[in-house]
């Protein structure tokens, strides 16, 4: 019984971290992109993106935007009488791709 415990807290102790560590490997943020893409001078600020999308959402109360590197758009997404809706912008040049309702 000595042993079998010796065994497990032995395992514990070198084992965990060994299996800890690929938690600490993280994918790709999506942020961290759209930070890089910014500095680079290849895509437009979001807080530009957003003073020209705010205004035009009347009555509706903005969420919070995502951002797609793979497309290099920003999902800007809104919420009006219980409803959501998304304004697509491309992130290079600011133009609006498309809006749900």
């Amino acid at each position: 019984m000595k042993r079998l415990f010796a065994s497990l807290l032995a395992f514990g102790l070198v084992g965990g971290p060994i299996m800890a560590s690929p938690a600490y490997a993280q994918p790709r943020s999506e942020q961290g992109e759209a930070r890089r893409e910014m500095s680079a001078g290849n895509i437009m600020q979001l807080r530009d993106i957003e003073a020209r999308i705010l205004p035009t959402m009347r009555g509706a109360e903005y969420l919070g935007p995502a951002y797609d590197s793979t497309a290099m758009a920003y999902r800007l997404k809104f919420i009006k009488n219980g409803r959501v809706m998304y304004v697509d912008v491309d992130a290079r040049t600011g133009k609006v791709l498309r809006r749900s309702r």
